[in-house]
């Protein structure tokens, strides 16, 4: 009778390495790329109104937000009612328009939300509607929170 050896192989049982750095660096750049991380301070505050039938937008890039409510003072105390639009208070409300009208060139598909306390005074609101449609920024939304 015949005996039959087992061969071994001599292969390397390892994964190669080399390329990891690449792939990380590329996906840390990825992400850096990608990735929002600047947020508002608000200056004034803002308890949103409550509806039945609201839709969410799901294109955030696309969305730039007008703040409308009492200003926040020292001590907790609240002022008159004020408008900011990003990191700024608007003192003059004509110059929305021109704010809101070179955001418009930057991105044409520009939604404007409004984000409104529910305790404003609505004249406010319709001033700087009418401000934006002067700007030629006629997509508008409304925020709320979904009523229980």
């Amino acid at each position: 009778m015949a005996h039959f050896k087992k061969k071994s192989a001599n292969t390397k049982q390892e994964i190669p390495t080399s390329a990891m750095p690449d792939i990380v660096f590329m996906l840390l750049i990825f992400f850096m790329v990608t990735t929002v991380l600047r947020e508002v301070t608000l200056q004034v505050q803002v308890d949103f109104t409550q509806a039945e039938n609201i839709e969410k937008i799901e294109q955030k890039r696309l969305v730039s937000y007008i703040y409308i409510g009492p200003e926040k003072l020292s001590g907790n105390s609240l002022g008159e009612t004020k408008v900011q639009i990003d990191d700024t208070l608007i003192d003059d409300l004509g110059s929305i328009r021109n704010m809101m009208y070179d955001k418009l060139q930057e991105q044409p598909k520009l939604i404007v939300s409004l984000r409104v306390d529910e305790d404003s005074e609505f004249g406010i609101v319709t001033d700087v509607e009418q401000e934006l449609r002067k700007a030629g920024t006629l997509r508008i939304n409304y925020s709320t929170h979904r009523e229980d």
